[in-house]
């Protein structure tokens, strides 16, 4: 039977891909609220960084009756079975922040991401012109590592080919790891007898596992580093002055327009869409939304928009 939705009261899943990530609970929050102020329910699950689990949760999900499910996918390429068992039930999908690839969703709700990167790679050259870069990727299985990528060669390539700036070494970290981040950045600074003026970190997880190798050799806030989220310890850090930049996402934005969505769809409404992104399948109706990227000069925005207060920064 196909699911029904009930106009006032619409079932929303969400499935997160890993919620001891520091942002993802942010737009949990902020997501539950929205539905509720327009009279939804919702059930959030996460994953924990596992495809397994993940596709057990949406089909829980689709057995409990949603009206629409939302998925942060924790691997875009494995959802197909699980999102196709969604529309044959008459489950409207929606996919956030990350696109889920090769499968017939509703709509897409995420900040342009290859503008994150070129936002990444130009705060880093702002700060450090010339020199030796080392890039850190993100997950392999997450298609916005490949879009914050693309974004950053956009700025980096035509300084690569002038000459100004040497990429060093271009790693992917599995499962943005920190750990991980911290490990390859040992490795380039050996390799280059730590001469690495930026590091183009693709947020502020592997930037923070990148300061800790810098620091170790003396040269936290002096090789340049970006990231992106805000996570508390970056903003702390952009405000020591050992991380560059980050791109902050007002997640309240991108949480509340998808919440939003999420009803329009589950009352047959139509909503406003930017743009369509293909993801192999279709053309995906997509939202896209522009970030914001902080340095030490506009970081307090994180604390004018709610997002932190003064006492959490100031926190240590």
């Amino acid at each position: 039977m196909p699911a029904v939705a009930s106009p006032a009261h619409p079932k929303i899943g969400f499935s997160i891909d890993d919620l001891r990530v520091e942002r993802w609970s942010h737009d949990r929050d902020y997501f539950i609220a929205a539905a509720k102020s327009m009279g939804a329910t919702v059930n959030v699950q996460s994953a924990d960084a596992s495809e397994s689990r993940q596709n057990a949760q949406i089909e829980n999900l689709i057995s409990r009756g949603m009206d629409v499910i939302v998925i942060v996918p924790f691997n875009g390429n494995v959802l197909t079975n699980a999102v196709n068992e969604a529309k044959q039930a008459g489950i409207k999908v929606i996919a956030y922040d990350r696109l889920i690839l090769g499968t017939d969703i509703d709509a897409y709700v995420s900040f342009d991401n290859v503008r994150v990167g070129e936002m990444q790679a130009q705060g880093v050259v702002n700060a450090a012109p010339q020199g030796n870069y080392l890039l850190l990727g993100g997950a392999p299985t997450d298609n916005n590592a490949k879009l914050f990528r693309q974004g950053q060669m956009n700025v980096l390539k035509p300084l690569v080919d002038k000459g100004q700036i040497k990429i060093v070494s271009a790693q992917w970290v599995p499962e943005w790891s920190p750990t991980n981040a911290l490990s390859i950045t040992e490795n380039a600074l050996t390799a280059n007898k730590n001469n690495i003026s930026g590091v183009v970190a693709s947020n502020d997880g592997l930037a923070g596992g990148a300061i800790q190798a810098l620091q170790a050799q003396g040269l936290a806030g002096k090789t340049a580093v970006c990231g992106q989220d805000a996570d508390l310890a970056g903003v702390q850090r952009i405000i020591a002055g050992t991380q560059t930049m980050t791109v902050y996402k007002p997640l309240k934005l991108i949480a509340s327009t998808a919440a939003k969505v999420a009803v329009q769809l589950a009352k047959g409404e139509t909503p406003t869409y930017t743009s369509k992104m293909n993801n192999g399948a279709k053309d995906v109706n997509t939202i896209l939304l522009t970030p914001i990227a902080l340095t030490k000069a506009n970081v307090d925005q994180v604390v004018k928009d709610g997002y932190y207060t003064q006492a959490q920064i100031d926190a240590k």
